[in-house]
């Protein structure tokens, strides 16, 4: 048995009783590397001390890819957040099509994209990428679902996929949530197969539920024999809330990555 992938999990998914800082630290003491949300909520000199390898945190705190003023703000939040970024080591800042309130719902939720707005986000990624080069870091665009995020721009899988790969820039990547894809979409490995050239993170949970794997429908050992046979060596993330132990869920995450 092999273990091909880099394995993290979102630290504010599990153990939710526990402070922030001690999640941190078992997920580093089980080998896991260590995913966040947003930065201003925590203790930042607590996090350092911890010593954990961070994957992914989310890459700026207020914007919009599709307009001016959400351009400017995207750009200016995500310069700031690339500074904690920095500090903590994070592999990678994740961005969305727009802001996401607790719960998940859009900040701006749009009925249509238009033409011009495509053109208008793609020009705000690539001015993410010049900063990703210019502060030497890196960030994602993450597929969202329908059901739990409605109306937000630029979400599907199929949307990411032609934004990121249109750029074509290794300081922008692909955060591919497989969670989301399959109520979405459907057509995982498809995906994967897909969006392979371009993706930075993989991110699972088992649908329904929003739990770790072997909880719910999706087949994540074939996902995984796929993805090995794709050579596919890069990091697969549980975001996902634990339906019962964390300790338990986090060793059936590892058991199904593991090959």
């Amino acid at each position: 048995m092999t273990q091909p992938f880099a394995l993290a999990a979102c630290a504010e998914m599990l153990w939710l009783d526990k402070p922030i800082e001690w999640r941190v630290s078992r997920l580093a003491e089980l080998g896991f590397g260590v995913g966040l949300w947003n930065w201003p909520a925590h203790d930042l000199d607590a996090l350092e001390r911890t010593g954990a390898d961070f994957t992914i945190i989310n890459g700026y705190l207020r914007g919009r890819l599709a307009d001016d003023e959400g351009a400017e703000e995207l750009l200016a939040t995500a310069r700031e957040t690339a500074e904690v970024g920095k500090r903590l080591g994070i592999a990678r800042l994740n961005l969305h099509g727009t802001g996401l309130y607790p719960g998940g719902m859009p900040v701006d939720p749009t009925e249509t994209v238009t033409g011009e707005m495509w053109l208008k986000a793609r020009d705000t990624l690539e001015r993410i990428a010049d900063l990703g080069a210019e502060l030497g870091v890196n960030f994602t665009l993450e597929n969202l679902n329908p059901t739990d995020h409605p109306r937000c721009p630029f979400s599907s899988t199929s949307d990411v996929l032609a934004l990121v790969s249109s750029v074509d820039r290794s300081e922008l990547r692909i955060n591919l949530d497989l969670y989301h894809s399959q109520l979405g979409e459907g057509d995982l490995i498809g995906w994967c197969r897909r969006c392979l050239p371009w993706i930075g993170e993989i991110q699972v949970a088992d649908v329904p539920g929003r739990c770790e794997p072997g909880t719910g429908e999706i087949n994540f050992p074939g996902i995984a024999r796929a993805l090995n046979d794709m050579d596919y060596r890069g990091p697969v993330a549980m975001e996902a809330f634990a339906s019962g132990d964390s300790e338990v869920a986090l060793e059936a995450f590892r058991a199904a990555f593991t090959i």
